[in-house]
């Protein structure tokens, strides 16, 4: 039920480790660099696979884009 399911191809893991350290909504993620939030997260959690960091990646983009660009909406964009 969380509003970071709003984005488009947004992984539930990744989204739950959001979550975890505090990120609620899409607007929580307006001006976080996606590497802290990763290493945050990966605080809490040291078995969350590198390539998750590329959901935060994304989700970032989301949040901080008016008119996101729709290839930049997948997660492959943003290895």
């Amino acid at each position: 039920n969380s509003g970071l399911m709003r984005i488009p191809r947004m992984d539930v893991a990744a989204t739950r480790n959001l979550i975890d350290i505090g990120i609620r909504d899409v607007f929580d993620l307006q001006g976080r660099a996606p590497e802290v939030l990763f290493e945050e997260a990966r605080s809490n959690n040291a078995e969350i696979p590198d390539d998750r960091i590329r959901y935060f990646r994304m989700a970032v983009y989301y949040a901080e884009s008016e008119d996101p660009e729709p290839h930049k909406l997948h997660p492959d964009s943003w290895k």
